[in-house]
């Protein structure tokens, strides 16, 4: 027997395995990858969800990477991955409050996960109030009229900030996820050891925090790659498309105009700065753990 025959018993662990993985990869199929690549050939069409397609080839391409409002949407998609990469070191830093033994730390914990649970209409409809410039929080508390989702310079800021809210608490969700798993012994040791603070913090928890933190960082640049439903509410896209993101520049040239074909080709531009961010990402998380290994 060579050393790469396989076992009667490990054959039949293998076709159990790819039995049970078979459904899970079919619905895969069907529901992702099939309709991954139905917009990337519906992109080389123009149609307009009616009449036949007509094959324009790479025309959609070519007039896309000539319009002004994809370089204003990248410009607000960076914008949006800058700050909303601020959601992961927040929600560590309330998780690692949170997981505290204190007394009222229920009460607490059940005030931090409500942003949460709140669907991304309520929240922009609540920001939308906060920032109104004649009846809004904001505007009471600077103690003058602020007309922040009207102003070109900061409405993207303005939105950003209100998607924080519940992007923290959800990466903070999966922080004290990942903290129930660090090993006490590994802390104590430490302790013992002389190690406080950010040393303990840095060389014995956050190691045993990585699988928490490439989720949340995953998570965080996907939500920022795709930020939508909180510009729709709150903006929908204005003033003068200087608050527009891929995404919604997707969605205004396919259901608005009708253009499937060109918002196909937006979506294709997105998925390929979605995959080549986490490609690297997962690079450079894998290159670490074989040379900590």
């Amino acid at each position: 027997m060579t050393s790469n025959s396989k076992s009667p018993q490990q054959r039949r662990h293998t076709r159990a395995a790819a039995l049970f993985l078979a459904p899970a990869l079919l619905v895969f199929a069907i529901y992702v990858l099939y309709p991954i690549a139905q917009s990337i050939r519906l992109s080389f069409y123009e149609w307009d969800g009616i009449a036949p397609k007509e094959f324009i080839g790479l025309d959609n391409y070519r007039e896309l990477f000539d319009d002004d409002t994809l370089y204003k949407a990248l410009k607000n998609n960076a914008i949006w991955l800058g700050l909303f990469l601020l959601s992961p070191p927040l929600g560590l830093a309330i998780a690692l409050f949170l997981n505290q033994q204190m007394r009222g730390m229920r009460l607490v914990k059940s005030l931090f996960f409500m942003p949460f649970v709140l669907s991304g209409v309520v929240v922009g409809m609540v920001f939308t109030w906060f920032y109104d410039p004649t009846a809004g929080l904001l505007s009471w508390l600077v103690g003058r009229s602020v007309p922040l989702l009207g102003d070109e310079r900061y409405v993207t800021f303005g939105i950003v900030f209100a998607a924080l809210w519940p992007q923290t608490a959800y990466c903070m969700i999966l922080y004290l996820t990942g903290l129930t798993a660090v090993n006490a012994e590994q802390i104590e040791a430490a302790r013992i050891e002389g190690a406080q603070g950010f040393t303990l913090l840095r060389r014995v928890i956050l190691p045993q925090l990585k699988p928490a933190t490439f989720m949340a960082i995953v998570v965080t640049v996907i939500g920022a790659l795709r930020s939508f439903d909180l510009i729709s509410i709150m903006s929908d896209g204005g003033p003068y498309e200087s608050s527009t993101v891929l995404a919604f520049f997707m969605y205004e040239q396919a259901i608005k105009y009708h253009r499937q074909g060109y918002g196909a080709a937006i979506a294709t531009v997105l998925m390929a700065i979605m995959l080549v961010y986490i490609a690297w990402f997962l690079w450079r998380m894998i290159r670490e753990e074989t040379h900590d290994e």
